[in-house]
């Protein structure tokens, strides 16, 4: 054995004879490691999580929804408003600057969803052709619906990935026939399965499409009844080439739509890159919170080390006075106390790693979250655990080489 690894075996030894006292030290260095890592883990899985859902509304998109309302407050609008309308996504395409596709969506009310092979509790859509681009949403099998489609009020549908699932067992869905309440469709495409972690995201729905049939907008107006002055349409999606124009596009369509609506306040904008930068600041929030009582717990494990390694100086007056006058250098009593010091560190560090990596895991699987990991928050962890430990191990050490070799000697 190498006269340096000989030397790291001796701190380690030493630890481990006051094996007690050194675990009891360890656990604040694990506590406040495995604290930042596990505010990692759920942190950079829920920014993910986050950034995954908000991709169905779209980044680059604006969203106006309608507002409901019943009764004679309904009645009250449609005498000034006509509600949402196909003319204000064709309107709001013409007229703000940027925008480059509109989509218009409208839920049927549902009664039964079911084909010769199954039955399904999907709902009914119909939506504009542009709708599936602008909400990311992809084909498995089949096509997308089209504009020919649209013009003729094709009698055709797109499953999302559950409900084809639930209506066609065996998975042969593409040119079968199912029936969405009184009307038969036949299935032209399949999306491809993007199940989310959830059907909201900073309160709005985000309308788990793998459970939904996809019709034409045209004939879902034309073959399904709906209820008096309700809104032609419950949703428009506007499109822009680029993150940055949505901004200031919102302000454009705010003016289009106040002048369509004679000011009636029967719609709201969203914009999904101010609901996602809002749910960052949130989490942000809540990182900043638990690093700081994570430091604190680091804190406390570095007065944990100073504590022991003072006590093993009191202990060891002796051994010191003996290697003082055996010719040691006070550099080299520094340097033994310190690979003690970095040995209570490193591995302080690593088992907080593994602490922090299953606590990680079990508040995921508790609180039914993600966890995903970025290499540089983990071992800047790891790194300012061993500097909080190195820091608070120079003192002891500094003072174990001060001290008088006779003095030592005669110690009891």
């Amino acid at each position: 054995m190498s006269p340096a690894l000989k030397l790291w075996r001796e701190a380690l030894d030493e630890l481990w004879r006051r094996r007690l006292r050194t675990g009891l030290t360890l656990l604040g260095l694990v506590f406040g490691v495995g604290s930042i890592v596990a505010m990692q883990g759920v942190g950079e899985g829920s920014r993910r999580e986050a950034l995954r859902l908000v991709e169905g509304l779209g980044l680059n998109n604006l969203i106006v929804e309608a507002i409901s309302a019943d009764g004679e407050a309904l009645r009250e609008r449609r005498e000034r408003s006509l509600g949402l309308t196909r003319a204000d996504a064709r309107a709001l395409l013409e007229s703000v600057p940027g925008a480059r596709r509109a989509a218009a969506e409208k839920a049927v009310r549902t009664h039964s969803v079911f084909s010769d092979a199954g039955a399904a509790d999907a709902g009914i859509h119909g939506v504009s052709p542009d709708y599936f681009e602008l909400s990311s949403l992809t084909l498995a099998q089949g096509r997308a619906l089209t504009d020919a489609d649209e013009s003729a009020g094709a009698a055709v549908v797109v499953l999302g990935h559950q409900a084809a699932r639930q209506l066609f067992p065996e998975g042969a869905a593409l040119g079968q026939w199912v029936k969405l309440n009184h009307a038969w469709f036949e299935v032209v495409g399949v999306l491809a399965d993007r199940d989310l972690a959830g059907a909201q995201f900073e309160g709005v729905r985000l309308g788990l499409d793998s459970n939904r049939a996809f019709i034409p907008l045209a004939s879902a107006l034309l073959r399904f009844r709906f209820q008096p002055l309700e809104d032609e349409v419950d949703r428009v999606l506007l499109g822009f080439a680029a993150a940055d124009q949505v901004q200031r596009g919102a302000a454009v369509a705010a003016a289009v739509l106040a002048q369509r609506h004679a000011g009636v306040d029967d719609y709201r904008l969203l914009l999904p890159a101010r609901l996602f930068a809002q749910n960052q600041q949130t989490q942000r929030i809540f990182r900043i919170v638990m690093g700081a009582i994570a430091a604190v717990s680091l804190l406390v494990g570095g007065i944990g080390i100073m504590n022991i390694m003072l006590a093993n100086v009191l202990e060891r007056q002796r051994e010191i006075g003996l290697l003082r006058a055996l010719g040691a250098r006070r550099r080299d009593v520094v340097a033994q106390f310190m690979r003690e010091t970095a040995v209570v560190c490193v591995a302080g560090a690593g088992f907080g790693l593994l602490f922090g990596a299953a606590l990680a895991y079990l508040i995921a699987a508790l609180a039914g979250w993600q966890v995903a990991w970025s290499p540089l928050p983990v071992l800047a962890a790891a790194s300012l655990c061993a500097a909080v430990g190195l820091a608070f191990g120079v003192y002891p050490a500094q003072r174990a080489a001060a001290l008088d070799p006779i003095a030592a000697l005669r110690t009891e």
